[in-house]
């Protein structure tokens, strides 16, 4: 059976490669944090970008529709008056070619 100086000294050798063990594991938990803090700056930089490009396409598109909506605006006033001018005319249509006649 090994001595007690004997066992102590084992203890003492597992202990040390428990505390290198520690160390590694320090190092990686590390390494794995910052690379954590990259992806996470990065996906940032990333969603500011989206989002300024979908206000500005909101903004361009919102400005198209104000274009189109001017111009329905007009078309409608136009037909409005195109009938009345229309309906004005053939209710007096022969006050009118009395008068050409």
């Amino acid at each position: 059976m090994a001595t007690t100086v004997e066992r102590i000294g084992i203890v003492e050798t597992k202990v040390e490669n428990l505390n290198e063990k520690m160390d590694d594991l320090k190092i990686d938990v590390k390494d794995m944090h910052d690379c954590l803090d990259k992806t996470r700056d990065s996906l940032v930089d990333k969603l500011n970008e989206m989002y300024i490009a979908s206000c500005d396409q909101h903004a361009e598109l919102a400005k198209k529709i104000g274009n189109l909506e001017q111009i329905r605006q007009r078309m409608v006033w136009m037909v409005a008056g195109g009938v009345s001018v229309i309906g004005i005319l053939s209710g007096h249509l022969d006050k009118i070619l009395a008068f050409l006649n």
